[in-house]
């Protein structure tokens, strides 16, 4: 028997990581599929929870919840990347906010799934062209301020994160970045003032 069209990509997705469930959120409109993945997420602790609700009531109200042009916020796609020993995680030092966070950015018009849109901004930043995707379920979410700046209002970002893995340490630095670091999960667990990233190290590490 010829396989079918669905048969086909839900063979050559399931190849790349992904499945069937995934596949089949595939053929949602964006939003929705923002939507099915923030209802399967459990959130690790209260902080996080309160994200994940201001993300669904976000998304839920707004059509264009991935367009900059949504003045008061947006959703962003970031990548928690892992290294090859799954010891530790590798950060950016933001030019723009100047913090070490994890790799990630603005969706484009062309995305058809977030995941995607998380792979090719950490590929962008990173210069790590076959990044592993762990999973295809939220890893984390997190909702935070954007400051204002010359040509931008401050609004929030309603940031999904997605677990990654490199399969060698090598990276390149972007222009986006002052620099990158692979940062061991067992330091970055410890530190208070950068709670989301301590968060997922956290995730990682089996603390929460």
């Amino acid at each position: 028997m010829t396989a079918t069209t669905p048969d086909v990509l839900a063979c050559y997705m399931h190849c790349l990581g992904y499945n069937r469930v995934f596949v089949f959120i595939l053929t949602m409109p964006m939003q929705d599929q923002l939507i099915t993945l923030l209802n399967a997420h459990q959130a690790s602790n209260a902080t996080e929870a309160a994200h994940l609700r201001q993300a669904l009531e976000f998304i839920s109200s707004t059509a264009n919840c991935c367009s900059r042009s949504t003045q008061a916020g947006h959703v962003t796609a970031s990548a928690w990347i892992l290294s090859p020993d799954r010891q530790a995680a590798l950060l950016t030092h933001h030019k723009k906010l100047n913090r070490w966070l994890q790799l990630g950015g603005h969706t484009e018009d062309g995305d058809t799934n977030i995941q995607d849109a998380a792979a090719r901004e950490a590929r962008e930043e990173s210069g790590i062209a076959d990044l592993q995707l762990i999973s295809s379920a939220l890893f984390d979410v997190d909702v935070h301020p954007i400051p204002a700046r010359a040509n931008e209002a401050a609004h929030y970002h309603y940031d999904l994160r997605f677990l990654f893995q490199a399969r060698h340490i090598h990276f390149e630095v972007s222009d986006e970045s002052h620099d990158l670091a692979w940062v061991p999960l067992a330091k970055l667990v410890q530190e208070d003032d950068n709670a989301s990233v301590s968060r997922m190290a956290g995730k990682c590490l089996g603390n929460i």
